[in-house]
């Protein structure tokens, strides 16, 4: 599976593509500031504009001071370069956006460069500019860094990666994020820069740094055995409303600890689509869980690929 299309809501707003500069529209046919989300992209290769002149184009159009939510689309020469100048243009434009609530960085489909491509760099000063964020999304992990934060208002934090560095999973999970309900990491796979063990994972698990938590994702992995057996134990789980295993390599060891483990029948959802488990496990998983009310999803389950020496292969929904 690859990204293929963009963000069509954020912040539970629809997203809306600021004009390319081709094909400006004027202010008239704009939509209210506050009523979208708005996508800012530039082409991702041999782009006539940079990214900073749509931005600024864009603040020349729109009142910035009613824009809640912010979609970063493609930059210039995304395959080669980060976006350290949107991160710029974005950091000297926090006064102009007191009533931002939502920023996503990297909305970029495989079209435009495929996740696992996508240059980053240093992204929490985007966090450390916009104190009042309620939700912030980035995508890509080549050159992610993302240092141990403090962010007093954050309530949803998204990392979407092909292979996420383990620094960057100790630092979030080092990072002080007291209104924190939603975390979604996308942990990926070794052949993309992958190299978290369970045990960087270990302070989300203890959940005492992230006391608000209720929608838990660590998703898209190829160790996702290892972490639904550490999760069935894991003090953060009691809290939860929502748990996502989804997207990645989970098998029957991993649902067997996980039925076996503390009792998950306190969850309203439980996400294993993209799974590897056999049809009588999924068969228990909707009669111990499903039964007690869990919504469960186990849809895209996937049959492993074995070699002629009995040698078992299972893929990640999102690599490349």
């Amino acid at each position: 599976m690859a990204i293929s299309n963009h963000l069509r809501e954020f912040h539970g707003l629809p997203a809306f593509d600021f004009p390319a500069a081709e094909t400006a529209e004027s202010k008239a046919e704009l939509p209210e500031p506050a009523a979208v989300a708005w996508r800012i992209s530039v082409d991702s290769y041999e782009a006539e504009e940079e990214w900073e002149a749509a931005f600024a184009r864009f603040a020349e159009s729109v009142d910035t001071t009613e824009v809640r939510a912010l979609i970063v689309g493609s930059w210039s020469d995304v395959y080669d370069t980060g976006p350290d100048e949107v991160i710029s243009a974005l950091v000297a434009a926090r006064d102009r956006l007191p009533a931002l609530r939502a920023l996503f960085l990297g909305d970029i489909t495989f079209m435009e460069c495929e996740i696992s491509w996508i240059n980053q760099g240093l992204v929490t000063p985007l966090l450390d500019a916009f104190p009042e964020l309620r939700e912030f999304g980035v995508r890509g992990g080549q050159e992610l860094r993302f240092p141990a934060v403090r962010h007093a208002r954050l309530r949803s934090l998204t990392i979407e990666t092909g292979g996420l560095d383990a620094e960057v999973v100790r630092s979030v999970g080092a990072s002080d994020f007291p209104e924190l309900e939603h975390l979604d990491l996308w942990l990926g796979t070794s052949w993309y820069g992958a190299n978290a063990q369970v045990s960087d994972l270990a302070p989300i698990l203890a959940g005492a740094r992230l006391p608000r938590l209720r929608s838990l994702a660590l998703r898209n992995s190829e160790i996702q055995d290892e972490i639904a057996v550490a999760l069935s134990g894991a003090p953060v789980v009691a809290g939860l409303e929502t748990l996502d295993l989804s997207m990645g390599t989970l098998g029957d060891e991993g649902a067997e600890a996980l039925l076996g483990g503390q009792p998950l029948s306190h969850l309203k959802q439980l996400d294993l689509h993209h799974n590897y488990l056999g049809e009588a496990m999924r068969e228990r998983l909707l009669d111990t869980l499903g039964a007690a009310g869990v919504e469960i999803d186990l849809s895209d389950n996937t049959e492993a690929d074995r070699e002629s020496d009995g040698v078992e292969h299972r893929y990640t929904a999102v690599a490349e």
